[in-house]
């Protein structure tokens, strides 16, 4: 390669791995797996050592981790958060066990840990009190998460007595275990927004949401695993993992002492195996140098610590043949593609079936044929996916296969909005599974919770023409003689079903409107919108100004209220709802004033605080003053908090608008 070529080529893979970086560690969304990203870091730092003139000091090889995030406070690490040098191969951990022993001699020994799939973290505890929470960031400094932190209960905020230093670091990963993200990812698909790729990408986002009270809600876990001092106080970095477990931190039971390489390899090819059986994600071993002396006298490079390295396993890839593409619909319309696979086994289980998540992997990525042969991995992902196409085993003119352009269902032209990877059938009152999905949703545990009412129950009732919308729920008690001379359906059994749809006519009114299924209204915002807009009425006579004005509405969801607001079908099974009794209105009950401090005060709160933000507006409410939904000339005070939105902050200041603290606030009320 001539260096004209090198450089070339130097400044292509620096930018491809500065683009992935960012991916990975700031949107926690990365679109190539660990291996690919390391085989493009390994050739880009190949070129620098060849072609040393092109080396720069912003080179991805040169850098640890991403960029800092800008919506929180930058914290420089006391101690770097330096990345490990990766192997995927034995050879590498022979060579790499081998220059230990030619620095320090072959007294010494290894400690084995599980390199779990997560975000890393810096917890900071001073007088054994959690003081910070910060992430990696670029290795120097990270993004202080403490508020968010602080709500993941296996992280200890305050430690029983005991003898540890008056200050000290301590290191760990964030993640999330495989059931809770699977039960997340599914509310998030129901409520019609993009599911996340796996564990890690959820953990990592969770971790860097703005509302602490939203972060609380996503059950989070975190392993501690290295221990940093001032003052030297253990001989061995196995004897402080022990240690930090009794001063009460989660440390992981599956380490090991070993004493040589060998019992190295057969830790490695334990969990290679054993991976699968575990309730969390590892990608990999972390083999660490225990002694602390020998620690130091290994030294580091500048990226990486020389007395530690990371083997990663290789996601498991199988190959199978491409039976059918079959599609289905979601309660939103979402069509989703889904390859029906030849049966094989993959990482302990048979796999059938894979996603295809959208119109473009089919056409463009993959550019699937009839029975294709594939290559398909799990790795990362908890669902199969397909990576790519055995070209030297497609059968001779096999056609290419074509994404529906109709409803696979009803047969409504799909519709593809600007800007979204998801075709959608938009018929949502003609096409059955949607009409059973939004029924199913109503009447789920988060919605209307209603008792007698299954999801087989929904399908086997509309498949009787007994309904064919939510609100003919309402309608069924009329038909109770009908019901009873269906096969399974006995008399108790109706009888239970009809009180607890009657039961379900005293839920709030943000039950009623989360359970309306509207695409993008979830939970969170069902609230927020009753909150602000008080009455169904109110709501559906919003224009998008007002409502992307109120608290943490964006242009998304506003133009989906919209859009489904303006279908004359769907007003009318409102109306039907109200005329049911369902609750359309906010249950304002009057607040007892604990004072009148803040009476004829306006305020509105941004940002993250100790407390949530639901109870400071409790408090500003219970002492006689007003929460607005946007920031206007109106307002009196903004109370902001650690991390608040800029946009908000540039208003207020624009407008004069005092800006106070939580302390301030509560200053106020004495």
């Amino acid at each position: 390669m001539s260096p004209v070529e090198a450089q070339k080529r130097i400044e292509e893979l620096s930018a491809e791995l500065r683009q992935h970086t960012y991916n990975y560690y700031v949107l926690a969304m990365p679109v190539i797996s660990d291996f690919e990203f390391d085989k493009k870091l390994e050739e880009l730092a190949g070129l620098e050592q060849q072609f040393p003139e092109f080396l720069s000091p912003d080179s991805p090889t040169q850098k640890v981790g991403g960029d800092i995030t800008k919506e929180f406070q930058t914290v420089r690490h006391r101690w770097p958060m330096l990345s490990l040098g990766n192997t995927y191969n034995t050879q590498e951990l022979t060579d790499f066990d081998q220059r230990i022993r030619k620095a320090i001699g072959d007294n010494f020994e290894y400690v084995c840990e599980l390199k779990f799939d997560g975000l890393s973290m810096s917890l900071t505890y001073h007088n054994g009190e959690l003081l910070r929470a910060v992430t990696r960031g670029d290795g120097v400094q990270g993004d202080d998460v403490t508020a968010n932190v602080r709500t993941i209960h296996s992280v200890p905020k305050k430690l029983k007595p005991g003898n540890y230093p008056d200050e000290f670091e301590i290191r760990g990963e964030v993640f999330m275990h495989l059931k809770a993200f699977e039960r997340l990812n599914n509310e998030r698909v129901e409520n019609g927004e993009v599911p996340y790729a796996n564990p890690r990408n959820f953990a990592s986002g969770t971790v860097k949401l703005q509302d602490s009270t939203e972060v609380a809600k996503r059950p989070l876990d975190c392993f501690l695993y290295f221990l940093y001092t001032e003052k030297q106080v253990f001989k061995t970095h196995w004897e402080s993992l022990q240690a930090v477990k009794d001063w009460g931190f989660h440390v992981n039971d599956h380490n090991k002492l070993c004493k040589n390489l060998d019992e190295v390899l057969e830790f490695i090819a334990r969990w290679d195996k054993d991976r699968y059986g575990l309730s969390y994600d590892i990608d990999g071993i972390v083999i660490k140098v225990n002694n602390y002396s020998q620690q130091q006298e290994l030294g580091f490079t500048a990226k990486s610590p020389r007395w530690a390295i990371s083997y990663k396993f290789k996601a498991e890839r199988v190959e199978t043949e491409l039976l059918a593409v079959t599609y289905q619909v979601g309660r939103t319309g979402a069509v989703t593609p889904v390859a029906n696979l030849k049966p094989v086994l993959l990482a302990g289980t048979t796999v059938k079936r894979a996603t295809l998540h959208n119109a473009d992997e089919i056409t463009e990525r993959l550019k699937l044929h009839e029975h294709d042969t594939v290559y398909v991995e799990k790795g990362g992902e908890i669902i199969p996916k397909i990576i790519s196409v055995n070209l030297d085993k497609r059968q001779p003119g096999a056609a290419p296969i074509q994404y529906v352009t109709h409803c696979p269902v009803c047969g409504t032209l799909l519709e593809r909005k600007e800007g979204e990877a998801a075709s959608y059938c938009p018929n949502d009152e003609g096409c059955a599974p949607q009409i059973t999905g939004k029924m199913q949703h109503f009447i789920g545990r988060k919605a209307m919770n209603i008792d007698g009412l299954g999801d087989e129950t929904i399908n086997t009732l509309y498949t009787k023409g007994f309904i064919g919308h939510i609100a003919d729920l309402y309608d069924l008690y009329k038909r109770a003689d009908e019901l009873k001379q269906m096969d399974r359906f006995g008399e108790q059994s109706i009888n239970n079903m009809l009180d607890g749809i009657e039961k379900s006519k005293q839920m709030p009114f943000e039950k009623v409107l989360f359970g309306l299924g509207i695409r993008y209204v979830g939970e969170t915002v069902a609230k927020k919108l009753v909150a602000h807009f008080k009455t169904i009425d109110n709501l559906m006579a919003a224009s998008l100004e007002e409502l992307t004005t109120t608290d943490e509405i964006g242009e998304r969801i506003a133009q989906s209220l919209i859009e489904y607001f303006a279908d004359p079908q769907h007003r009318e099974q409102i109306e039907k709802l109200r005329a049911h009794g369902l609750q359309l209105v906010a249950d304002d009950k009057p607040v007892e004033l604990a004072s009148d401090k803040l009476a004829g005060k306006s305020f509105i709160i941004s940002g993250t605080f100790e407390m949530s933000r639901d109870e400071l507006k409790d408090i500003i409410e219970a002492n006689g003053g007003k929460i607005l939904g946007s920031i206007s000339a109106k307002l009196n005070y903004l109370v902001a908090g650690d991390n608040m939105g800029p946009a908000k902050l540039e208003k207020a200041t624009k407008l004069n608008i005092p800006i106070i603290s939580d302390q301030e606030l509560m200053e106020m009320i004495g």
